[in-house]
């Protein structure tokens, strides 16, 4: 592991108001930062079209989802009415798929809902007790009035020192060090 990165998360910067935050975000990601992200009190516009965030893969487990429930709720249903206990009521045919309808589709909607959710969790690391940036010292302004950006240490582009530089040129109000503890 390279020196510079050796037990630290990264570089943070904190920045007065949004604004400064977005236009910092944007020539950080322009001077060919990667691995960065913004910690703020609220959602802020143009934000994450500043960090350059990418696409979730949630609606594709979604869709997923939702297929092994609709197919999962159809076969069940086929499966108890035609192969495990067959009852021939009145001539009807054992695969009545018109009343499996309605299961299969709430099958569909729980599996797609689940897959969504465990997904987006799974997709975002969480549940996480316990992030690196909380040991900033003045991290706690974070969900009050102050705005973050970290470059994180495992970026290719990352050095310290570099990183330290070129946040205090953005004119950040404050420029630490973030310990990976």
């Amino acid at each position: 592991m390279n020196e510079h990165r050796a037990h630290l998360y990264g570089v943070m910067a904190e920045f007065d108001t949004a604004e400064q935050l977005v236009e910092a975000a944007a020539k950080t990601v322009a001077g060919g930062y990667r691995r960065v992200n913004a910690y703020t009190p609220f959602p802020v516009e143009g934000l994450a079209e500043a960090l350059d965030f990418r696409r979730s893969n949630v609606p594709q487990l979604t869709l997923l989802g939702g297929m092994i429930g609709c197919f999962g709720g159809f076969f069940m249903q086929y499966w108890m009415a035609a192969i495990s206990y067959p009852l021939n009521i009145g001539g009807r045919p054992l695969n009545s798929w018109p009343a499996f309808i309605p299961v299969t589709f709430e099958c569909a909607i729980l599996g797609a809902a689940l897959f969504a959710v465990l997904g987006m969790l799974a997709l975002n690391k969480l549940p996480q007790p316990n992030h690196p940036v909380f040991n900033a010292a003045r991290f706690g302004l974070a969900s009050k009035d102050r705005f973050f950006l970290c470059i994180e240490a495992d970026d290719p582009r990352f050095d310290r020192v570099q990183a330290a530089k070129f946040l205090e040129g953005l004119k950040a109000h404050d420029v630490v060090e973030v310990p990976d503890a």
